[in-house]
């Protein structure tokens, strides 16, 4: 790690209204911005922080505090604070569920994963029966029940996102959607086996800070929010036949539209 001294970190401005700790974690926090710091890379320790600014610990552990709620850190016990690693997925929101990848026995999931040169996983997989929520069933076109499909979704050991689709009984029951396996290219490529041939998709997307619930079951870092997506699928009677109800961490994707100027 390059030395303090040699222009890593600046130094505190006195004159500042600015607390001391934001203005050290102001520093750190730009240094990371900067690459000085790279992803995986150990910060200065509380001792070398102390030395260089010539506060007291308690001042340099609410800096990393700082950095730590945002996200940008973790703590190792006895160890010492890492940047933490933000390796993104681009999200092909144009192309991820074309047919040709249907074609090909690919999932949108697996798109993904092979764009950004990753391993994919799914596990906590569930599929079952159940009364549809006001919301869903009114997206679904006033359906009394559903197909419900969950899962999480993993690339390289981390998981990303979870997921549930829902879909009406009368398309899914008895059908290769309602096992845990629905074959190559999903449960997309089985709907259009069955008929009902995808005419296009609506998404709505919106960030927030997750449940105690989802940031255990993505592993979330203190600070770090997720993206919350719900995408309908119609087929080409303007039918809606599924409800899709993602929720993404949001350090590991950025969302790549295409929008017509016209």
């Amino acid at each position: 790690m390059p030395s303090l001294s040699s222009g890593l970190l600046g130094d505190l401005d006195p004159t500042s209204d600015r607390a001391v700790f934001r203005q050290i974690a102001d520093q750190l926090r730009e240094a990371i911005d900067r690459g000085r710091f790279k992803e995986g890379a150990k910060l200065p320790s509380e001792a070398e922080l102390v030395e260089h600014y010539g506060v007291s610990r308690m001042t340099v552990r609410n800096s990393f505090s700082v950095l730590q709620g945002e996200g940008l850190v973790h703590a190792e016990h006895g160890k010492g604070v890492f940047v933490r690693p933000r390796p993104p997925v681009r999200r092909l929101a144009s192309d991820r569920f074309a047919r040709r990848h249907r074609d090909q026995g690919k999932s949108a999931f697996i798109v993904e994963a092979d764009a950004a040169g990753s391993h994919p996983q799914v596990d906590g997989l569930e599929v079952k029966e159940e009364k549809a929520s006001q919301d869903i069933s009114a997206r679904l076109g006033s359906v009394r029940r559903v197909l419900a499909r969950r899962r999480r979704y993993l690339l390289d050991g981390r998981p990303v996102e979870f997921a549930t689709s829902y879909l009406p009984l009368d398309i899914a029951r008895g059908t290769r959607i309602a096992e845990p396996n629905p074959g190559p290219g999903g449960i997309y490529a089985r709907l259009e086996e069955l008929g009902h041939r995808l005419d296009h998709f609506e998404e709505e997307i919106r960030a927030r800070m997750p449940s105690p619930t989802e940031v255990k079951t993505l592993r979330l870092a203190s600070g770090v929010p997720v993206i919350h997506l719900i995408r309908t699928a119609f087929d080409t009677d303007g039918r809606a036949v599924e409800v899709c109800d993602t929720v993404m961490a949001a350090d590991a994707y950025v969302l790549n539209y295409q929008l017509p100027a016209t």
